[in-house]
């Protein structure tokens, strides 16, 4: 039988913020001390949660934080500060491997104070600059350059690491082309498929569905815009379960467009709600453009619903043209209306075989294989350094001789 590991975790955004990323980070910390292993997470402090404690199985490092004007909700630390906290972790616990969740603040110390110490490192990138850009207020015209530049510095930190891993083919492409000097694997971040499977549908009338943060990348607007062109005869309901930037944006639009009646925006939804709303949908939409794998997706087509989806970025890896849902171009919002269309006027059995679709798709990405694989990936590397260092020490030894 092997031994547990003790991990040491490092994530720039983990909960109570609301994103993919730290959503992931808390799976992987859970779902891996679940399997007996002693995890520790090391992140940003909230605004009523500092220091260290316990929480589901995990042991708790928030390092002090402060709000920033370039996003509402995202906490940064201190560089010193975050580099003498993850010193002190590395050298308190001796982790038999450490994990990075970004190449930011807390990721980059975590990856720069391990590798000093010749702990295995293994970093895991859900960044995308095309994220960030309309929160920084980067002109259109420097953000090529902008995207170059950031690739340039995840590349530097992440070049430290033993192993780099991304959600999706697709997102392991963008970090070599962005000058990453070496092989990147996909793993996918994994679902909880039994939790959104065992939705009961019951829509009252035919209802399109968004869940995310609602930004800019997002192109919500193009949703908005696309149903307002469907036919009346359909009575489609709109609902966008998020909030964001572009919220009062979006509320404007559909007050603009005589749509409020049949539209819904809910805001943050809890886990109730959320599943209440899959359940309710006739098909899922996300036009986002910068979508390393989305999750939400990924849940929509676990609770076995059709997909209608942007031809951009990783939702290829999910949506397959004509089985569980179409893709539509990018900005083409007649085009999309006319997905939309196809999805909702298809008979009843069409949706359904759609659905069936989606949830065989989206099997191979269950959370359980996902927790599987970071644990053979920690144990290779623990071996490779175990491997390195004996090497090392015959090469001493031959040349003594």
């Amino acid at each position: 039988m092997t031994r547990p590991l003790r991990i040491l975790i490092g994530a720039d955004t983990f909960p109570p913020d609301v994103n993919g990323a730290a959503q992931f980070a808390r799976r992987l910390a859970v779902g891996l001390a679940r399997m007996g292993h002693e995890v520790h997470v090391v992140c940003p402090a909230t605004a009523t949660e500092i220091g260290a404690g316990v929480d589901d199985g995990i042991i708790m490092h928030r390092i002090p934080a402060h709000k920033t004007p370039a996003h509402p909700t995202f906490r940064v630390c201190l560089p010193w500060r975050a580099r003498k906290a993850v010193s002190a972790l590395l050298d308190g616990l001796r982790p038999d491997v450490v994990h990075a969740q970004a190449h930011f603040i807390v990721g980059r110390a975590l990856i720069n104070e391990a590798s000093r110490r010749h702990l295995p490192v293994v970093a895991t990138n859900h960044f995308m600059p095309e994220n960030l850009f309309d929160y920084v207020k980067i002109p259109q015209r420097l953000r090529t350059y902008a995207a170059r530049k950031a690739y340039a510095d995840l590349s530097r930190v992440f070049g430290r690491a033993d192993r780099v891993t991304a959600p999706t083919p697709r997102a392991a492409e963008l970090l070599r082309a962005g000058g990453l000097p070496m092989d990147v694997m996909p793993v996918s971040c994994g679902i909880d498929i039994d939790k959104y499977r065992s939705v009961t549908a019951h829509a009252d009338r035919p209802t399109v569905l968004f869940v995310g943060r609602l930004d800019v990348e997002k192109n919500v607007d193009e949703l908005v815009r696309a149903h307002a062109l469907l036919p009346a005869e359909l009575d489609v309901r709109l609902e966008v379960v998020g909030d964001g930037s572009q919220r009062d944006k979006l509320e404007a639009l559909v007050d603009e467009l005589g749509t409020r009646a049949r539209v819904r925006f809910h805001g943050y939804a809890p886990d109730e709600e959320l599943l209440a709303a899959y359940a309710r949908a006739t098909v899922f939409c996300m036009p986002g453009t910068a979508e390393l794998q989305s999750l939400v997706t990924m849940e929509a087509m676990s609770a076995g619903k059709p997909v209608v989806a942007a031809d951009a970025m990783a939702l290829p890896h999910l949506v397959r043209h004509g089985r569980n849902g179409f893709l539509y171009r990018p900005g083409e919002v007649g085009e999309l209306a006319a997905r939309l269309a196809d999805v909702l006027e298809a008979p009843a059995s069409v949706r359904d075989r759609m659905g069936a679709e989606s949830g065989e798709i989206i099997a191979r990405h269950a959370i359980g294989a996902t927790l599987e694989t970071f644990e053979d990936i920690y144990r290779d590397v623990i071996g490779s350094g175990a491997r390195r260092v004996v090497a090392d020490r015959s090469i001493g030894v031959a040349r003594a001789a």
